[in-house]
């Protein structure tokens, strides 16, 4: 193992509070592993809660384990030192389970890479009884897992506090891995990749996808019934984050609106709220590593305890997006130390708006605006996408003139556009749209910097188109996209990768897909019928 590489990991550790160290005999050893690098994986709510949910249990010890940054991956190759655990600095090889918690599709090309570095053989299918269990979970492993289907023994459909319990008890009654699969096959919830073929038509689209050994059809996606009971919670705090030395606590789960391009809304259906007796135990608690709390949640606007919340003495608060609103009027007010604050318009015009069904108005945009200025909130953040469905140029207009109009109501306070481009999710009424080519989108983004770059106080940052298209890839996908992941290993060059694997980029992000084509993602139950969000398309494009 590579001194340089362990002294790295053990001066982040060294910040941490709330780590946990277990002795690893006589339990099940597990690596959870993000597939980004420290500072986004300890950011990631979700990815914190499992560690704390799994050490929880004495009958196991969780480890973590990350992308190494830039500077030492290298170092990592050339040293032959595989990634290792951050607390006991075992390889991952050395674990009876290597667990990913998978938020982004853009980094499935970094799970294959940690693999490789680890010496672990990247399918399913190559793998034996000496190699590590490798199971996964996260909102990527429920929207559509298929790209990296061939990866994973088992992955979870759903919210993994219902059914990782019940894992964990066939897992501890199995002899072997083919044993456990075939047991965790009557765990709703568990999806088992290898125990499925798929067969395609000429054209490249899905003809039929047959079940062996009795595995269902369709996996029902499980959540949690009960958000005040969710162990989902910061396990460990610490500066190296995006959030520096705060503790996140969720509020909500699921959202109260329609927006039509949102994975959220229907991938976390039904909405549940957090017992406001629950976050103040949490904050409690918390207060004992931190001042600093961030409450999170989709829509926190909607959240009825918010106010009673924020008025909690003795705390810096921070909060995800306000949702402009005469609503967020008072929250403004007790958000008035903050130094930042967001709202959402995602389009500039009120027909886009209404396409994409986000229900608020200009006026409301305004109001809240301004309601931010005159708090002496220094940066009003603001969220936009391009790209959208029937999209027009007026509507790129619309972003500029919206902007000005709230550039006009102060001169106080930084305005910071964020721009993204629209990239079609599963499970949403426009998983059926294609994206926009790279030129247009160019062409977009540059007018709206050209249009604002000399308008006092206001900064616009952009993601870079083709990152999106490479999400929209994945996004998307089927696994036949796994080929094109294999060939990153060696470049990160994602287009270089679909040339050497024979995959057709236009026919997986820049074609609009039937109503009748199967879709990848179409095993999975998420309780939303394709024949309503085939109705909320089609309703969308009448706009």
């Amino acid at each position: 193992m590579n001194r340089r590489l362990i002294e790295k990991a053990d001066a982040l550790l060294a910040k941490e509070k709330g780590t946990v160290f277990k002795e690893p005999g006589g339990k099940v050893n597990i690596c959870l592993v993000y597939p980004n690098t420290y500072h986004v994986g300890m950011s990631n709510l979700g990815f914190q809660g499992i560690y704390g949910f799994l050490n929880k249990r004495d009958d196991i010890v969780c480890e973590r384990a990350f992308l190494p940054y830039d500077e030492d991956i290298d170092e990592h190759i050339r040293t032959e030192t595989p990634i290792f655990s951050f607390e006991s600095k075992r390889p991952l090889q050395s674990f009876d389970i290597v667990a990913f918690s998978i938020s982004f599709e853009n980094d499935y090309p970094n799970i294959i890479k940690i693999l490789d570095i680890s010496k672990i053989p990247l399918q399913s299918s190559e793998r034996n009884e000496y190699h590590p269990l490798l199971i996964a979970g996260g909102v990527c492993a429920f929207s559509n897992p298929e790209p990296i289907a061939p990866v994973f023994d088992i992955l979870f459909i759903g919210e993994a506090e219902e059914s990782l319990n019940e894992f964990f008890k066939t897992y501890g009654e199995g002899h072997d891995k083919n044993e456990i699969k075939r047991q965790a096959l009557q765990i709703e919830g568990i999806y088992i990749p290898e125990f499925y073929r798929i067969i395609y038509n000429s054209d490249g689209t899905i003809s039929e996808r047959i079940s062996l050994y009795n595995a269902p059809e369709k996996i029902k996606r499980t959540y949690l019934k009960d958000l005040s009971s969710s162990a989902i919670k910061t396990a460990i705090v610490t500066s190296e984050t995006e959030f520096s030395d705060m503790y996140l606590i969720e509020a909500m789960r699921g959202c109260p609106w329609t927006c039509r391009f949102c994975l959220v809304r229907h991938i976390y259906s039904p909405q549940r709220q957090k017992r406001p007796e629950n976050i103040k135990a949490e904050i409690d608690s918390a207060k004992q590593l931190t001042p600093k709390i961030g409450i999170i949640g989709p829509s926190l606007t909607d959240y009825p305890y918010i106010k009673d919340i924020l008025c909690i003495e003795g705390v810096d608060f921070s909060i995800t997006s306000l949702r402009a609103s005469p609503v967020s009027a008072e929250l403004v007010e007790l958000m008035q130390g903050s130094k930042s604050v967001s709202i959402a318009p995602e389009a500039g015009t009120e027909r886009l708006r209404k396409v994409i069904d986000k229900r608020i108005t200009e006026e409301d945009i305004l109001t809240t605006s301004r309601l931010v200025f005159n708090a002496g909130i220094e940066n009003l953040r603001l969220y936009f996408m391009i790209g959208l469905p029937s999209e027009r140029n007026e509507d790129i207009i619309g972003i500029v003139k919206l902007v000005r109009k709230i550039r006009s109501l102060s001169i106080r306070g930084n305005i910071i556009l964020s721009i993204s481009t629209f990239v079609p999710k599963p499970f949403t009424p426009f998983q059926w749209h294609q994206m926009e080519k790279l030129d247009t989108l160019k062409e977009k983004l540059k007018f709206i910097k050209i249009e604002l770059r000399n308008v006092k106080g206001v900064k616009v940052f952009h993601d870079v188109p083709k990152y999106a298209h490479m999400q929209g890839l994945f996004s998307t996908g089927d696994r036949k996209i796994f080929d094109v992941l294999l060939k990153m290993v060696r470049t990160d060059d994602f287009k270089t990768a679909c040339s050497e694997a024979n995959v057709d980029m236009d026919f997986y992000v820049f074609r609009e897909k039937g109503f009748n084509e199967i879709l990848p993602w179409d095993f999975i139950d998420t309780g939303i019928s394709k024949d309503r969000l085939w109705k909320e398309y089609s309703k969308a494009l009448k706009e």
